[in-house]
């Protein structure tokens, strides 16, 4: 069946001699494999759209039985060059879509966030300068779109400066209420709290120190391996830190 459908690229691997198999987060058909032909030489009509991070209108033939479909076309929907060329961006911009990408089976579709990284992914390459805070506040977004999102019970109890998060039952609680709770500092609390209460950027004002920063995102890394089957370790996270830095 020949499809039409928005695309994000998630991923892409070299595959033989010129061409690329790219991991798409399609609006119609979820997250599936595609084979670009001959997209690594250099007049193919690939070669500039199959960078990850890029929002696309792609044309594939799609196949239930195949693990691998196979690309016909492809357009900008969207053209973020900043993505492309900015290091400091792409870093953030690939943390966050290969974690979507571990959340995420195959051929399952997500509207609420597909839509969610239609967004993030321009303000990303917008803005003027981006930061490690970002990520914590994309983690702790994708946990709401995912059906796991963490409740605040505390929000009615504005007294409550520092807390816990609880693992199993997926609660922001004054005290820890079971065996798998994470403590918080005042500062990682305020940010979790802030961050579900609210979508404005001065939640990014917040200064955790880099070692609050670290934990916190280890933190909600532990959350999703609790609710999520399949949840690894990020094999970006290292150029991710070293570029991102402060």
């Amino acid at each position: 069946m020949i499809t039409k459908s928005e695309a994000i690229v998630l991923r892409t691997v070299e595959y033989q001699e010129s061409s690329i198999i790219a991991t798409l987060f399609t609006r119609k058909h979820g997250k599936i494999a595609v084979i670009a032909k001959g997209a690594r030489k250099p007049k193919s009509k690939f070669s500039a759209y199959l960078v990850p991070g890029q929002i696309l209108e792609v044309v594939y033939y799609m196949k239930q039985t195949r693990q691998v479909q196979t690309l016909s076309d492809a357009s900008y929907a969207q053209k973020l060059d900043n993505l492309r060329f900015d290091l400091e961006k792409m870093a953030l911009a690939t943390v966050t879509l290969e974690l979507a990408s571990q959340l995420l089976h195959d051929n399952e579709v997500n509207d609420p966030l597909f839509e969610f990284l239609s967004v993030m992914l321009p303000w990303m390459n917008h803005q003027e300068k981006v930061s490690r805070i970002m990520f914590p506040y994309i983690q702790i977004r994708l946990t709401q779109l995912l059906g796991i999102g963490i409740q605040n019970i505390t929000e009615e109890h504005q007294q409550i400066k520092e807390g816990y998060i609880n693992i199993q039952s997926g609660t922001l609680t004054g005290d820890s209420v079971e065996g798998e709770s994470v403590r918080l500092t005042p500062k990682q609390f305020l940010f979790v709290s802030e961050s579900l209460r609210s979508m404005k950027s001065t939640i990014f004002d917040i200064s955790l120190s880099k070692s609050e920063l670290n934990a916190l995102i280890d933190h909600l890394d532990k959350y999703f391996r609790y609710h999520i089957e399949g949840v690894k370790p990020r094999k970006s996270d290292a150029i991710f830190e070293q570029l991102l830095a402060d």
